[in-house]
């Protein structure tokens, strides 16, 4: 029976199908994903550009995860159900759409999706990627897209650090006023440096409110010699919020990709999406 219940839940309403999408933008014109009543949101503006094309009365789409105000997406999953009426063949709905959006919105594809398949709870997986500029001097073309660093930073210590906070731990001390139950798994944290541009690769379930935000501040205050490798350990035990670092700012911070654990029918999303 509550298999039965779940299925349900997930099931387009009577007269209404799923479509899945991947959907990508750049964080600095919006207020977030989520609708908003006073300000720009990325759901908002793809169902104003859905009205455009005659899908009205669709309801609004379901993405794998919620960003926040500043934060960009590389390929974010979604699912959106359209009434049964709606004309427009599906592959031609990611082009016609793009018609109708800013630049700083696209749609990467589209498909038809299994009447079972939702883009928040089926999703097994979720990868995010902090990037940081690491140089004494700002860089136009990387203005609003990375966090500008102008002290050096070891990234052997940063990764020897995010290597202890790797599995499944209560990570309240990185979370920012989160009511939910505060352990998670946390599949990967690795340091990749570059030339110029850094990135912070994080992998996991599901994530608390500011969570990536929150390790990144912190394994920056290692990388500065702020704290020890070691010390992230005692942070992560005390559960407190102010022994971490600070939130790093949202615009270095990207959602890079989903996974979908079960495979999905053939014309839908497969195991891995991104």
């Amino acid at each position: 029976m509550p298999d039965l219940v779940e299925r349900q839940i997930y099931t387009p309403p009577p007269g209404f199908r799923r479509l899945y999408l991947r959907v990508a933008w750049d964080g600095r014109d919006f207020a977030g994903w989520q609708a908003q009543r006073h300000a720009p949101s990325v759901q908002d503006t793809l169902q104003a550009a859905l009205g455009q094309l005659g899908g009205e009365q669709a309801f609004r789409a379901v993405a794998a995860g919620r960003t926040d105000a500043g934060v960009h997406a590389e390929d974010m999953p979604l699912h959106w159900d359209v009434p049964a009426s709606f004309r427009l063949p599906v592959e031609k709905l990611a082009r016609a759409l793009n018609a109708h959006l800013p630049p700083s919105v696209a749609v990467l594809d589209a498909r038809p999706a299994p009447p079972d398949f939702h883009a928040r709870f089926s999703c097994t997986g979720r990868r995010y990627v902090y990037r940081l500029l690491v140089s004494p001097q700002r860089h136009p073309l990387h203005q609003g897209r990375a966090l500008h660093v102008v002290t050096p930073l070891d990234a052997a210590a940063m990764n020897s650090a995010a290597r202890l906070l790797v599995g499944t731990h209560d990570f309240a001390a990185f979370a920012t006023q989160e009511d939910r139950q505060t352990v998670r798994e946390l599949r990967r944290l690795e340091v990749h440096p570059g030339p110029l541009v850094w990135d912070i690769r994080v992998h996991g379930e599901s994530f608390l409110r500011h969570m990536v935000r929150g390790l990144v501040g912190t394994l920056l205050l290692v990388g500065q010699g702020k704290l020890k490798p070691a010390d992230v350990q005692g942070v992560l035990a005390s559960r407190q919020r102010a022994q971490a670092g600070a939130n790093v700012a949202p615009h270095g911070l990207y959602f890079a990709g989903a996974e979908y654990g079960l495979r999905q029918k053939a014309d839908g999303p497969n195991q891995t999406i991104g």
